[in-house]
């Protein structure tokens, strides 16, 4: 019996449209293998990074002064592009917020014309030719209507990060401004844990230490997530993200 070539077209782009896919399989069972050793610096390109432009610095003799410090001392706090800040993230925030509404409405409305210029009117109606019965003069109309609703909503958030990353002066503004961007990578276990930073500071607001908390970071963009196994166990498949979104009920 020949194999069915719908199934196995389906399995080849199954097993090729993940890069990693038969490499994992080959491993089933083994532990990972790790990384022969070599030339790290053939690795990867060279990083390139913001610089600031070359300033000629003119030496005095017997002077221990240098023209254009701001101290006697020389002042370890990032200034130029190139300078590397720590930020230090503590988010400790909680959020409970609980409302609910309820509205109704009643109406009731009743018309009715008993006589008419003297006449009664249900003697009236009872002689127009078709009429059999008459019909009850105070109660010619009759109208009610009613509706309600109910509403309840609570939300309930806590969020705790600590965490502290080097960040890079990547440019400097023209009131003199530092934008910062630093990111930080650590694999461990086949999972990639990735922190991302981004903001504007002050130069007065970094510390002596060179340090500045996020909380003083305008326009802060912070984000810590990961890839890996655990990641993939954690997030839903394509498919039911897809049905998701697709589906309207």
């Amino acid at each position: 019996m020949t194999p069915r070539p719908l199934p196995v077209l389906a399995l080849a782009l199954a097993l090729g449209g993940c890069a990693g896919t038969l490499d994992r399989l080959s491993h089933v069972g083994a532990p990972p293998p790790q990384s022969a050793i070599d030339n790290p610096a053939g690795k990867r390109p060279p990083v390139q990074m913001p610089m600031p432009t070359p300033i000629a610095v003119e030496r005095q003799a017997n002077s221990l002064w240098q023209p254009g410090a701001r101290a006697f001392f020389k002042d370890q706090r990032a200034s130029t592009v190139g300078d590397i800040v720590t930020i230090t993230i503590n988010i400790a925030d909680t959020a409970s917020m609980e409302n609910s509404s309820a509205r109704s409405r009643a109406n009731t409305e009743n018309a009715g014309l008993p006589s008419f210029l003297g006449y009664d009117v249900g003697r009236i109606a009872k002689r127009l030719p078709g009429t059999n019965a008459a019909p009850a003069a105070g109660n010619l109309m009759d109208m009610s209507s009613g509706s309600s609703s109910t509403g309840t909503g609570s939300i309930e958030r806590k969020e705790t990060i600590a965490l502290r990353i080097a960040a890079v002066v990547t440019q400097i503004l023209p009131n003199g401004n530092l934008v910062l961007q630093g990111s930080q990578e650590v694999l461990v276990n086949s999972e990639n844990r990735i922190l991302q930073v981004a903001g504007v500071v002050r130069p007065q607001d970094i510390r002596s230490t060179n340090e500045i908390p996020h909380d003083r970071l305008a326009e802060a963009r912070i984000q810590y997530g990961g890839r890996g196994q655990i990641t993939d166990v954690q997030r839903p498949r394509w498919g039911q993200e897809i049905f998701d979104v697709i589906f309207p009920f």
